[in-house]
């Protein structure tokens, strides 16, 4: 009976360390960007129901979790708000005294060295829920495109002055990278990069971040904005379309359904690439790990990794916090 040794793969892979110095692929804290709900008060927080162990703060908690975040070597946060009040133009988007600009304020003040990512967005402050200006002909509602750019250049600009360090819209709006640049360098923000959600499908994992941010669509959905999920050679152009009007980086969302079109990304173009690990995403990990189905620390570090090894750069994730301080 012939013998076989011991391969040369195999020979890496029995002790750990050497394991762990062939390595190919790698996470560090400092890919992570934990995003932070926001809404108005004091010494307030809310649970999130379907998302444990996440919730809706306010500004002065906020500032506190950044606090904790910087503590584990997690130094970008993501910003989404949630006002008191909502309208159909989302004017609080762009209130100077806004739940997002008042919290802007307060961390770049006491926190100078948090890089703060603010999410720009229609669907946040209106009352319909929709991520773009609501019009209404021959009894059918429908998106309008280019008011809604309008609008969006105002909530970037607001939040720019306000101190926000990078300006990501995610509205999916055509030619909106464009507008939110024009609007900026008019403003004297030229150096402030534009992280686009370039590659935003309209995806079944966005469940719990409906309840979290409480931006349900009032009526039908966001799939005439929202990429269909059957199509990746659409992804090229939303993200070179992107890159012509000036973004500096591209998300893709959701990650881990979507790893196949983020290497195409990686493939093609050389500009910073983020992936966006969404609220479903989470519950689906954490969930099982408080089952038992699964040892929620490895899921998470597994989930990062493929994330990485197709192409991330940057990974946008709930699970910041609580796994930062084990990498």
């Amino acid at each position: 009976m012939a013998v076989f040794p011991i391969t040369r793969l195999r020979r890496l892979r029995e002790n750990p360390k050497v394991r762990q110095l062939v390595r190919e692929t790698r996470v560090s804290v400092e890919d992570l960007v934990m995003p932070i709900f926001i809404f108005p008060g004091k010494k307030q927080k809310r649970s999130i129901k379907s998302m444990p162990g996440i919730f809706q703060l306010s500004p002065d908690l906020a500032l506190k979790e950044c606090e904790n975040l910087l503590k584990i070597g997690i130094s970008a946060v993501l910003l989404f708000g949630i006002p008191a009040s909502k309208d159909p133009n989302a004017t609080s988007g762009y209130a100077e005294d806004g739940v997002i600009q008042q919290t802007l304020q307060l961390i770049k003040k006491k926190l100078p060295e948090m890089l703060l990512i603010c999410d720009v967005c229609l669907c946040d402050y209106t009352d319909h829920g929709h991520c773009g200006i609501v019009r209404e002909e021959a009894g059918k509602k429908f998106i309008d495109n280019d008011p809604s750019l309008e609008v969006l250049s105002h909530i970037a600009g607001s939040m720019a002055r306000a101190g926000a360090d990078v300006i990501a819209p995610s509205d999916m709006m055509d030619g909106r990278v464009q507008v939110i640049r024009d609007e900026l360098d008019a403003a004297g923000f030229k150096h402030l990069p534009i992280l686009s959600y370039a590659v935003k499908y309209a995806s079944s994992f966005y469940g719990p971040f409906r309840e979290a941010l409480q931006n349900q669509p009032a009526f039908g959905d966001r799939k005439s904005y929202q990429m269909d999920p059957a199509n990746s050679r659409e992804a090229l152009l939303e993200a070179e379309q992107d890159i012509a009007e000036g973004a500096d980086i591209l998300m893709v969302k959701p990650a881990l359904p979507y790893l196949d079109v983020l290497t195409k990304l990686r493939q093609e173009f050389s500009v910073p690439l983020a992936a966006y690990q969404v609220s479903g995403e989470y519950s689906m990990i954490k969930l099982a790990a408080q089952h038992g189905i699964g040892e929620g620390r490895s899921m998470v570090l597994e989930s990062w990794t493929a994330m990485k090894r197709a192409g991330a750069d940057i990974i946008v994730s709930y699970f910041a916090r609580d796994y930062g301080k084990y990498l």
